[in-house]
C-alpha cells in the first residue's frame, strides 16, 4: 500500500512528488512520457532555468527527486482508477495495479489544434498559445492570432507589446463594440477572412493563406487550442468539473485538493491559467495538502 500515487511526472507531478518525499512517503510517479510541453525546444520564464528545454528541466529534477529512497518512478499509463474502502486501486495500460492512501493527479491537458496545414508542424515552436513563454524570441515580428473561441480577442489585444497584430476572427468571434474599440486602440487589425494555411520553410511562418487568396505576413500564429484531459480517469473517480476557457477543468480548493477526499489535482487540468511555472508551483500545494492528509488519515509513514 502506497502513501501517494501521482499520476504525471511532469512540472507539476514532479514537485508534488517531491514534497511527499521529504515528508518521508512513499512514493509512485507513474508517467506516460508525453508532457505537453514537449513539443518545445525551450521552456522561458522559469525562474533560474529561461531558455533550458522542457525535457532537460525535467531530467534535472528527477535525479535529486529518485535519490530519496521512498520514490520510485515508473513508466506507464494509467487507465482505470478506483475508490476502495482502503484508498484507490490504479491501473496501468499494461495491466499493472497500484494500491495508495492518495492520489495526485497532475496529468495536464491534451491541445486539439484547429484542421488548418500547416500549424500542427510548428506548434510549440512558431505556433504557440502564450507570449510570456515564447514571445520574446520572435518579438518585433508580424503576428497572426487565429480566434478559437470568445477569448480570443483578449490574446490579440495583449500582443502588440510583442509585435504588429492581426486578429483573423475566423468568421466565428468577431469582436463587439467595446471589443473592437479596445482593440483599435492598441493596434491591431481585424481580418474577418479565415486562415485556411500556415506557409513558410520548415518550422519557420512566412505568411498565413486566407480564404479569399490574400497572403498575410507573419512570423509567429497565435491560437488558444482546445483541450481535453485526454483520460477518464476523473470522471472514473467522480470528481467535480467545470468549464473553462478552453476545456474543462477539475474543480479544486486552495489546496489543491478534488471533490474525493484523498484525490489531490495540480497543473494545466485543474487551471484555466497553464504556465510551467505555475504548474510547479500547484504541483507544490498538492504535494503538502496530501502529506497532510496521511497524516490525519493514517498512522506513521509506513504503516496502515
Amino acid at each position: 500500500m502506497l502513501d501517494c500515487l501521482v499520476i504525471g511526472g511532469s512540472f507539476a507531478g514532479l514537485s508534488a512528488a517531491m514534497q511527499l518525499a521529504r515528508g518521508q512517503r512513499s512514493v509512485v510517479v507513474l508517467d506516460a512520457g508525453e508532457p505537453r510541453n514537449r513539443f518545445s525546444s525551450q521552456s522561458h520564464g522559469f525562474f533560474t532555468l529561461d531558455g533550458v528545454s522542457p525535457a532537460e528541466i525535467l531530467e534535472r529534477a528527477w535525479t535529486p527527486l529518485l535519490a530519496y529512497p521512498t520514490v520510485s518512478r515508473v513508466q506507464g499509463r494509467a487507465v482505470q482508477t478506483t475508490k476502495t474502502a482502503e484508498g484507490f486501486v490504479v491501473t496501468s495500460a499494461d495491466g499493472h495495479s497500484w494500491h495508495s492512501k492518495s492520489l495526485v493527479l497532475a496529468t495536464g491537458v491534451t491541445d486539439t489544434l484547429p484542421a488548418i496545414p500547416g500549424l500542427a508542424e510548428r506548434w510549440g515552436k512558431t505556433a504557440i498559445h502564450c507570449p510570456y513563454c515564447h514571445g520574446y524570441e520572435l518579438r518585433n515580428q508580424p503576428i497572426v492570432v487565429i480566434a478559437s473561441s470568445p477569448h480570443s480577442v483578449h490574446q490579440a489585444a495583449i500582443l502588440p507589446d510583442w509585435g504588429p497584430t492581426t486578429y483573423c476572427t475566423q468568421g466565428q468571434f468577431e469582436p463587439d463594440a467595446e471589443q473592437l474599440e479596445m482593440l483599435q486602440r492598441r493596434g491591431v487589425r481585424v481580418e474577418r477572412s479565415p486562415v485556411v494555411a500556415v506557409e513558410g520553410e520548415g518550422q519557420q511562418i512566412d505568411a498565413v493563406l486566407l480564404a479569399d487568396g490574400r497572403r498575410l505576413a507573419a512570423a509567429a500564429v497565435y491560437l488558444a487550442p482546445k483541450t481535453s484531459f485526454g483520460h477518464q480517469l476523473a470522471e472514473q473517480l467522480g470528481l467535480a468539473v467545470q468549464p473553462g476557457m478552453t476545456g474543462p477543468v477539475v474543480v479544486v480548493d486552495e489546496m489543491k485538493q478534488s471533490s474525493v477526499p484523498g484525490v489531490f489535482v495540480a497543473g494545466d487540468n485543474s487551471s484555466p491559467m497553464h504556465n510551467a511555472t505555475l504548474a510547479s508551483a500547484a504541483g507544490v500545494l498538492a504535494g503538502g495538502a496530501a502529506h497532510r492528509y496521511l497524516m490525519l488519515q493514517y498512522q506513521q509513514p509506513g504503516r496502515s
